[in-house]
């Protein structure tokens, strides 16, 4: 509640929040009437003691005193300020052993911009860093809201088997912060979201503990939902477009502004920096013990080894922002010079207008799923469907570099490859790609495809977009394919976010696709045989027309055509299959 810094015995927590130059915390959520909250209330620190560290309702001395003036005992009393079931009953010797254990009433969810948006807003003007700020507050209360709406679950009865739709929402403290936690300090704009657990069941509106694991199981998609929107209120907001940054060699690329200088991104990650060191090491003792080079799971589990080794003290001087802001400016400018700092907004929009030149704001939805099943199923081999909504999201981040959406087109990239390119696995409600759907079974495709799920050579996200471009270059011969071979039809295929209507299209009574009329395209399911078909369609149609003319004009026989014109190959307003540093769409 005051950032990294210390509050001495007997300080006011508002005046140990201004010496340390963190703005109080605020309430928010829809669950917030239940408990007689409104959301932009400031977190007292009572309030939290009662509600996230007792279980307790925020306003429980009130209550409290009232029925005790009105007679009732005050074991009575404290009982009915509980929300659900009381801490104490975790510790009390009529429970079984299982459940001795500490109280779980709340979890942190930190919402943290990409790297360049802290820079910029550390070094900028006051005006830009409000405007950021903004945009966080807009991007992490949408995503809060998603959660609630979309995610959050309640258990009931024995053992929480049963799970329901919280009745009016959650209650969340959220607590902004400026700084990392690295020896020098450094920018770090992001946000605390403590969620209580306690929600208000549907059927009889008595209080419980939320399920845990389907919130967890969401978080990556929350991550990507809170990024894509954060993407979209800086563009709106300042103009600024967004361009893959590969930190990592072979890993996922992440979102950073354009224009913005590469060096500010190692100033500003000393905390990276620390780890980066000490993981070779960590790496080294690894291989000798098991014998071989730590996998993607291995990896990631040393990486935050490495993270609690290198973790620093947190910080005992306690600065207000300006103070911050005033000591970052000045590191940075000894370091790369006043031009690189002060022209940080002016060479942001520059690059933007190089960005718009060349990205379209539109989005394929076929392409879209096609891409996002295969990435998703050579990452993870059976997925679900939340991780095939991070990756949608992902794609969309790509492709449209901070343009807006139209509201839930991820979820129709998700249900488009759900309904045509997966199918079940298992009992639960998993499902893998559907690889009959994805291509044709002939040799041509396997030699291309099924190396890529196997080979060790690359990395498993290289080998992730070799498969989506595969495949994407598959729908698009194959579109082709039916345009040549069949009336003209019009060579739209990117569609706009905004006209986006899918609607189902049956191409025959075994195989139904949901695909897009605005795209007027209806070969990208056909069958291997009617592909086939077509194929020997158009390559007999090639030969007679050769022959007439040879016949016509007496000519010497030529070799038939190795490739047809590039101005009816090139599909107008085509994409590069975006998640590649030179993505997006062409």
């Amino acid at each position: 509640m005051v950032g990294d810094g210390h509050r001495a015995a007997g300080t006011p927590l508002r005046a140990a929040q201004d010496e340390a130059g963190v703005p109080p915390g605020v309430w928010k959520g829809r669950g917030l009437a239940a408990v007689g909250l409104t959301a932009g209330d400031v977190v007292t620190e009572r309030q939290a003691e009662l509600l996230l560290g007792e279980g307790r309702h925020p306003d429980a001395d009130r209550i409290e005193r009232e029925l005790l003036a009105q007679g009732e005992s005050p074991a009575r009393a404290r009982r009915a300020t509980v929300l659900g079931r009381p801490i104490e009953h975790n510790k009390s010797p009529e429970t079984e052993k299982a459940k001795e254990r500490t109280p779980w009433l709340g979890m942190d969810l930190v919402f943290r911009a990409p790297s360049t948006a802290h820079i910029v807003w550390a070094l900028t003007d006051d005006e830009t860093r409000l405007v950021l700020e903004l945009c966080d507050d807009i991007a992490r209360d949408k995503t809060l809201a998603w959660l609630e709406e979309s995610v959050a679950e309640i258990r009931s009865k024995a053992g929480g088997k049963q799970r329901a739709w919280v009745k009016d929402g959650l209650i969340v403290a959220v607590f902004r912060h400026y700084e990392s936690r690295a020896t020098e300090s450094r920018p770090l704009l992001h946000s605390h979201a403590v969620v209580s657990i306690r929600a208000r069941r549907p059927h009889d509106g008595k209080w419980g503990n939320l399920s845990a694991d389907s919130m967890l199981a969401h978080i990556v998609a929350a991550d990507c939902l809170y990024t894509l929107l954060f993407m979209e209120e800086v563009s709106a907001r300042l103009g600024w477009a967004w361009e893959p940054r590969e930190v990592t060699p072979g890993r996922r690329p992440v979102m950073e502004i354009a224009g913005i200088d590469q060096r500010l991104i190692g100033w500003q990650s000393t905390r990276r920096q620390q780890i980066e060191d000490a993981l070779p090491v960590l790496t080294v003792k690894y291989e000798e013990r098991q014998g071989h080079a730590p996998g993607e799971r291995a990896s990631y589990a040393l990486a935050c080894q490495a993270a609690d080794q290198t973790r620093p003290p947190k910080r005992t001087e306690l600065l207000s922002l300006t103070e911050l802001r005033t000591r970052w400016r000045t590191s940075a400018i000894r370091a790369f010079g006043a031009c690189t700092v002060y022209r940080l907004a002016e060479r942001a929009r520059a690059a933007a207008a190089a960005v718009w030149a060349r990205v379209r704001p539109v989005v394929d939805v076929v392409l879209a799923a096609v891409d996002t099943v295969a990435v998703v199923y050579v990452m993870r081999g059976a997925f679900a469907r939340h991780h095939l909504l991070a990756e949608a999201r992902r794609h969309l981040a790509y492709a449209l570099r901070g343009r807006p959406h139209q509201p839930g087109l991820d979820e129709r990239i998700v249900q488009a490859a759900i309904d045509g390119y997966t199918r079940p696995v298992g009992r639960g409600r998993r499902m893998t790609a559907d690889l009959r759907a994805l291509y044709p079974g002939d040799t041509l495709d396997q030699a291309v495809l099924r190396p890529l799920t196997r080979s060790c050579t690359a990395t498993q996200y290289e080998r992730a977009r070799l498969a989506a471009d595969a495949l994407a270059a598959r729908v698009r011969a194959a579109r082709r394919a039916e345009r040549l071979g069949s009336r003209p039809r019009p060579h739209a295929v990117a569609v706009p976010a905004s006209r986006l209507r899918p609607r189902p299209f049956r191409a025959g009574q075994q195989d139904g696709r949901l695909l897009e009329p605005e795209a007027g395209v209806d070969a990208v399911e056909q069958t291997r045989q009617t592909l086939e078909a077509a194929a020997a369609e158009l390559a007999a149609t090639l030969q007679d027309s050769r022959r007439a003319r040879e016949a016509a004009h007496r000519l010497r026989p030529q070799p038939a055509p190795a490739a047809i014109a590039p101005s009816h190959t090139q599909q107008p307003g085509a994409q590069h299959t975006p998640g590649r540093t030179t993505g997006g769409v062409a």
